[in-house]
């Protein structure tokens, strides 16, 4: 009797989990494998006929201008987002969770630095477009105090476009990766800490010597993460330009470019599938090589000795 109630116990618990795995096959991974197969034919919308062209698909996007540029665009605002992010977040995140500093109202600051990446990231490009357009309150402002003659079209700037792109990304990630890194901190336990002191490390060594090491698997994922979100950006330069990618395309990410070969030039769903196949493959290969740079060393050795 034991032996039935267990094995009706283990079916019971694969009938709870048959609802995610179906939703997961149907919803994520056929639309993965479809996209793969799409991007080797010339599928357009609105017709059934397609063909296999090979990587006809890849060849052409690599050899298109607009595709080189939307992926140096989006590599540069993620770079120059996520250096500013991780120092700036590392520097408040020491200082929140430092015991000799015993900061008061970091619940409050945490929670002010959080509260943008509550918002919908089309919601604050709306807003920041509102507030840059030629009768927005910048231009107002800049005007009624004599700094500007008349109003300044901010979006046909290019380094503007993209100097306000990396600002609201970092602006809206920023709350989050403090967050992650005092969590990481917080979990770290203070014995190795009283251990250095009684060896007389001073506050720089421990942080290089303790801290740092110790942050390696959530400085790998906070990495990674920001760089699969970074390579997704689609929303924030698509709002503030209506997809126009501002002046010589100059915030035209890889994802904008994705959805201007789909929408544009019959749909061209092939064209659109390879640069979403292409995107993923860069992605995990960046990924790829940074968990094997910051790999934690006592893992090689481990490796090495077996």
């Amino acid at each position: 009797m034991k032996r039935n109630s267990s094995i009706n116990k283990n079916s019971s618990g694969y009938f709870f989990v048959l609802p995610f795995i179906i939703i997961f096959l149907i919803f994520g991974f056929w639309p993965l494998v479809n996209t793969f197969r799409l991007s080797f034919t010339d599928t357009i919308l609105m017709s059934r006929k397609f063909k296999y062209v090979g990587l006809d698909n890849f060849v052409h996007i690599f050899k298109d201008p607009s595709f080189i540029k939307a992926f140096k665009n989006t590599a540069y605002i993620w770079i120059l987002n996520f250096i500013p992010q991780i120092g700036l977040a590392m520097l408040f995140s020491v200082w929140f969770t430092s015991k000799k500093l015993k900061l008061k109202g970091v619940g409050l600051f945490r929670t002010l630095f959080y509260l943008p990446n509550v918002l919908m990231p089309a919601a604050i490009a709306a807003l920041f477009a509102s507030l840059f357009d030629f009768y927005g309150p910048a231009n107002q402002l800049l005007v009624r105090l004599g700094i500007f003659s008349e109003g300044m079209m901010f979006f046909r700037n290019p380094s503007f476009s993209q100097a306000l792109v990396i600002y609201i990304q970092w602006f809206m990630w920023f709350g989050q990766t403090i967050i992650i890194l005092m969590a990481g901190m917080t979990s770290i336990s203070g014995d190795f800490y009283e251990s250095a002191m009684i060896d007389g490390a001073n506050s720089g060594q421990m942080f290089r010597k303790i801290t740092l090491p110790m942050l390696r698997p959530v400085m790998v994922y906070t990495l990674v993460t920001s760089l699969v979100g970074g390579m997704q950006m689609f929303d924030i330069p698509f709002m503030l330009t209506d997809g126009r990618g501002a002046p010589n395309g100059s915030i035209m990410t890889a994802n904008v470019f994705m959805y201007l070969k789909y929408s544009s030039n019959k749909g061209h769903i092939g064209l659109a599938s390879t640069v979403g196949v292409t995107i993923f493959i860069i992605t995990s290969i960046v990924a790829l090589a940074i968990f094997k740079i910051l790999k934690d060393p006592d893992d090689i050795e481990k490796n090495k000795r077996k």
